[in-house]
């Protein structure tokens, strides 16, 4: 276990209120209570972190954010805030108090396909006029964050297009099935048509001149392993070196568990107790056996820090090849897409390996008060009340 004074890896998620309607991700549907979300108590007691994300549902529902964020720069060097963009006013005001926060919008794809996928009117505009107005008061860490699918695919590089000339940083992700996203259903349809753009997008970064956007390549390379439903790149070490905690102040190991692994409740025990107990042992013997290949930002860029050696040693040869070539970089290098290209595996043979499962059950991960709310009123019609009452006030 990690001694006392070393620094972990961590994600707060402040809330499951969720504005959007977003395809992929059915949390909008599942909303917590306000009074059970964590409290700045409870954020108290959480350890250094060298990293933090703020993220939901959407965090900039809560309207003590500036307070939980407050809290947490005493005990984190980077903050950065997963958000869509819709409550321009309040992430304004919270970045003129911390200039030094940084803020990912998620946007997903151009206008159309965004407003299509994320359900919110004018989300498009609002995000973009956000990330401008943030830039023009100075803000270094802010870009657009993409999860890609088929709908969305190509507009993965003319989306990276628009970041890269406002200065912007550009994280992606692609689809995943988890009781966080309340989804099981997920999947890529048109895998080669979709590695594709993700080829584009890393030769764009392999031909740029920032070593970040090089190791992003790498970071991209992975995404098309993990939509062929092939075993992780590198090591996941979810819950022996990074965490995350839930609105009920329950830590787990990610996001990315098909049903709720719980190492401990922060709002009953304090840091070391619960980071070491035999629950968060049990939790980490499941991580190790664990068969679901995520490939998302939490996990990896922790493991590409730990295990630099191997993006490393990938970086260094491709940026030797885009010295002499003008495409350094080919989806087949991956063994599977070749496979699948010359019809030596199926379609149905990969959907196999990925997590998509029609006939699961999903669990929210909500606790019995949030649950209980969704008898009478769907999750959309608490949430737009609770805003509606938030804008009143």
């Amino acid at each position: 276990m990690p001694s006392k004074d070393k620094k972990l890896n961590g994600t707060v998620i402040v809330t499951y209120r969720c504005n959007a309607r977003c395809s992929m991700c059915n949390r909008y549907k599942a909303p917590s209570k306000p009074d059970e979300e964590i409290s700045i108590e409870t954020i108290k007691k959480l350890p250094k972190m060298y990293f933090t994300n703020i993220t939901g549902g959407e965090p900039f529902i809560r309207t003590d954010l500036k307070d939980i964020v407050r809290e947490l720069y005493k005990i984190s060097d980077r903050i950065v805030i997963s958000t869509n963009g819709f409550f321009t006013d309040r992430i304004v005001d919270l970045a003129k108090e911390f200039p030094q926060i940084g803020i990912r919008i998620s946007i997903e794809g151009l206008e159309a396909t965004n407003n299509a996928i994320r359900g919110l009117p004018d989300g498009y505009q609002k995000g973009y006029q956000t990330l401008k107005k943030l830039r023009e008061m100075g803000l270094k860490d802010v870009g657009f964050g993409m999860t890609v699918q088929d709908r969305n695919a190509a507009d993965l590089v003319p989306l990276y297009d628009i970041s890269n000339e406002m200065g912007m940083e550009f994280a992606t992700a692609s689809l995943h099935n988890s009781f966080y996203f309340v989804e099981a259903k997920n999947i890529i349809h048109d895998r080669p048509m979709v590695a594709e753009n993700f080829e584009k997008l890393i030769n764009k970064l392999l031909k740029s001149k920032s070593p970040k956007k090089w190791f992003r390549a790498y970071f991209n390379h992975g995404l098309i392993n993990y939509i062929y439903g092939q075993p992780r790149l590198l090591p996941c070490d979810m819950s022996f070196d990074t965490f995350f905690i839930d609105p009920y102040g329950d830590v787990m190991p990610c996001n990315g568990t098909r049903d709720k692994e719980v190492m401990g409740n922060l709002n009953t025990q304090d840091w070391d107790e619960l980071w070491n107990s035999p629950e968060a042992e049990k939790v980490r013997q499941k991580v190790r056996h664990c068969d679901r290949q995520c490939w998302m930002i939490g996990s990896v860029s922790p493991a590409m820090h730990k295990y630099i050696w191997k993006p490393g040693w990938w970086v260094l040869r491709h940026k030797i090849k885009s010295l002499f070539s003008k495409k350094p970089y080919s989806m087949y290098e991956n063994k599977i897409c070749c496979a699948y290209r010359d019809g030596k595996i199926t379609k149905e043979q990969l959907d196999k390996c990925s997590t998509c499962d029609y006939h699961a059950r999903i669990n929210n991960g909500l606790s019995e008060a949030s649950q209980a709310q969704l008898v009478n009123k769907t999750g959309e019609e608490i949430v737009d009340e609770d805003i509606a009452e938030q804008m009143r006030k």
